[in-house]
């Protein structure tokens, strides 16, 4: 016979079971996943978090204006350390404020307002070169001075009144290669503001507030801010092979020849950097001390010698694409030119030669290889 089933006393559970609320349901569900919403403690490195924020890290909430804010520019007070040695130990921060145009000590001339000291009210210099460190435990990293938004107007404008990106890059100390690409993306700039597009100027002004900037010039007499060296020689890759050359002691050995020991038509180091007519025109001036209208003549002989260059360049080019056969459809345009199968040359790497031409890789760090001459030529 089957166990019999007791039934539950109904009345007995109503009378002792006690109500819960949802509130305590929900309660005890978020101390089950503390991790995912867990309530508030207040440990110890949240309090020093906020006393930092209030107390020092409430100097970056109102950055001082043309001028980084990074740590290592603040002492553990949050006081300025360059306002606070430039007067008085014992005053510290900075606020916004207005005066002079004045010059830091790495030559940065201000830009617009200046920041003004709390006391005092002296203008502050501007960032020297421990305050350019962004990462205080990367002490070897200084953050690089960026294109002010007045100097890549006055770029654009320079280059778009006839004036070469050769001259552009003298005159304001910026790289060829930046001078080419500030104008190009400068003329996309104002053909998108035409075309009504909108742009990301807010994103720029607030990543432009982060970085030093070199200024445009205010006076164009005097001399720019260089933002970058502009006279690197390049490596040339008949430069990188390891070789002796034996000379005799009564031979005059210069630059030009050691260009012909890497090459046969390699150019000596004086006409290979990017800018040769300044090292003509220091050579000009030292020649003729006192006599700035020489200097001044031979500038503009280059200026003109480099014009009938670029003129010429783009004679070539117009009378190449002028001879060169254009089939055109939808989607491709082909061009055809007219060669001759001698034009590679007896060894086949000429280089007015069409197709793919190979290097050859150099033998001077292989095994085996001797490496000091033999004889003395």
């Amino acid at each position: 016979m089957p166990p019999r089933l007791h039934k539950p006393d109904l009345q007995a559970l109503i009378t002792t079971t006690t109500p819960i609320c949802s509130r305590c349901l929900l309660l005890k569900a978020a101390q089950s996943r503390l991790f995912a919403s867990s309530p508030h403690h207040s440990t110890r490195l949240r309090r020093s978090m906020y006393r930092w924020l209030n107390g020092p890290g409430s100097a970056f909430k109102d950055p001082l204006p043309g001028s980084t804010n990074y740590l290592n520019a603040y002492d553990p007070a949050g006081n300025l350390i360059r306002a606070r040695t430039r007067s008085d130990p014992t005053l510290g921060g900075a606020r916004r404020g207005g005066g002079d145009e004045v010059e830091s000590a790495t030559g940065v001339p201000r830009n617009n307002a200046l920041e003004q000291n709390v006391a005092g009210g002296k203008p502050i210099p501007m960032e020297t070169h421990d305050d350019l460190m962004p990462f205080p435990m990367n002490r070897l990293f200084r953050s690089q001075p960026v294109l002010s938004e007045e100097l890549r107007d006055e770029i654009h404008k320079m280059v778009q009144d006839g004036m070469s990106v050769r001259t552009v890059s003298e005159k304001l100390e910026v790289d060829m290669r930046r001078v080419g690409a500030v104008y190009r993306l400068k003329t996309i700039e104002h053909q998108w503001i035409q075309e009504g597009k909108k742009l990301a100027t807010p994103y720029a002004r607030a990543v432009n507030e982060m970085l030093p900037k070199t200024p445009a010039p205010s006076n164009p007499k005097k001399r720019a801010v260089p933002h970058e060296s502009i006279n690197d020689l390049p490596v040339h890759s008949a430069t990188t092979n390891q070789l002796f050359h034996p000379v005799s002691e009564s031979m005059h050995f210069n630059r030009t020849s050691a260009a012909k020991v890497f090459a046969r038509n390699l150019l000596p180091a004086e006409h290979r950097i990017p800018h040769p007519e300044m090292v003509e025109l220091a050579k000009v001036a030292q020649e003729h001390r006192g006599r700035d209208d020489m200097v001044i003549n031979r500038r503009e002989e280059l200026v003109k010698m480099e014009k009938e260059l670029l003129d010429a360049k783009q004679e070539r080019m117009k009378a190449r694409e002028a001879a060169a056969k254009k089939i055109e459809n939808p989607r491709w345009l082909f061009r055809f030119e007219e060669i001759k199968a001698e034009s590679v040359g007896k060894d086949g790497r000429a280089r007015g030669g069409i197709g793919a031409r190979y290097g050859v890789p150099p033998q001077d760090r292989k095994k085996g290889q001797v490496k000091i001459p033999t004889r003395v030529g």
